[in-house]
């Protein structure tokens, strides 16, 4: 564009300085000739193509071969690190990732709108509909329904008694949303043991191999050295993973408790009132 654009300009010096040039036969003292004007401006035309040419290649020029993914220096990284080892922190963290996703999935279908689940059993309570209240906790799915119909099974006994009941099976209750946890904390802390004793390998490989050289060059001991330190950067990169995912499921589970403590308080209110009627 900026070529063209000169090229027009130059049009319209010829054909302007060219009239003139044929009526005065000479150009006055101090004045550059035509041709060096036409001149000026091809060079200008000329630079201006050039660059825009050299900017267009560098737009067009590949990425060095450095300047890959991260996923992909991952992968390579991965690779070059000690088979035995990576291949153990591999399966430590395909292994946590199963227990997390269960416990997940688990705990997300646990989840109902308590607060409505207790109105609607509250006002079956009161209305004396004892059954209703029943099959409501029996079609409603996680352990706030389930310590409720626990609750409703023995409403013909004291309040203590249904509160013992309640209380007994909430625990049984917590401790099935805790199931597997302890897995996932044996892989939290798995990873970076491993890792370390891949570390601890990589350093006697290189020991070995200044032995058997007889020198201490660099070249000789950097690869038991990156062997050493890629195993551990994986072993603490799977922790890392892993612990998050941890603290996400122990959020839940912490959120389903409190749900079930103020569900069985909700239902021991509307049992008292509905004994005093």
């Amino acid at each position: 564009m900026k070529a063209s654009l000169a090229h027009i300009v130059l049009f319209i010096l010829l054909a302007c300085s060219s009239p003139a040039t044929y009526a005065q036969g000479s150009k006055p003292a101090g004045q550059a000739p035509d041709s060096a004007v036409a001149n000026a401006a091809l060079d200008t035309a000329g630079a201006s193509y050039d660059a825009s040419a050299d900017l267009q290649s560098d737009e067009d020029a590949p990425m060095p071969e450095g300047s890959q993914g991260l996923h992909k220096e991952l992968k390579t990284k991965f690779i070059e690190g000690n088979a035995g080892f990576m291949s153990l922190v591999a399966l430590a963290l395909v292994i946590g990732l199963a227990f997390c996703i269960e416990r997940i999935v688990f705990l997300s279908l646990s989840e109902i709108n308590a607060k409505k689940f207790m109105s609607d059993i509250d006002s079956k309570i009161q209305s004396g509909e004892i059954e209703n209240a029943k099959q409501i906790c029996r079609s409603t799915r996680g352990p706030v329904a389930s310590i409720c119909y626990q609750g409703l099974e023995r409403i013909n006994g004291s309040l203590a008694d249904i509160e013992r009941s309640i209380v007994s099976y909430g625990t049984v209750q917590a401790a099935n949303l805790e199931k597997g946890c302890s897995w996932i904390t044996l892989f939290i802390a798995m990873a970076p043991s491993l890792g370390f004793l891949g570390t601890v390998v990589g350093m006697v490989m290189a020991f070995d191999q200044i032995q058997q050289a007889g020198d201490i060059s660099p070249t000789i001991v950097a690869a038991g050295m990156k062997v050493a330190l890629i195993t551990t950067i994986f072993g603490i990169i799977v922790a890392l993973i892993l612990q998050l995912f941890y603290n996400y499921i122990l959020s839940k589970i912490d959120h389903l408790t409190s749900q079930m403590e103020e569900s069985a308080i909700s239902l021991l209110d509307s049992l008292a009132k509905y004994k005093i009627k």
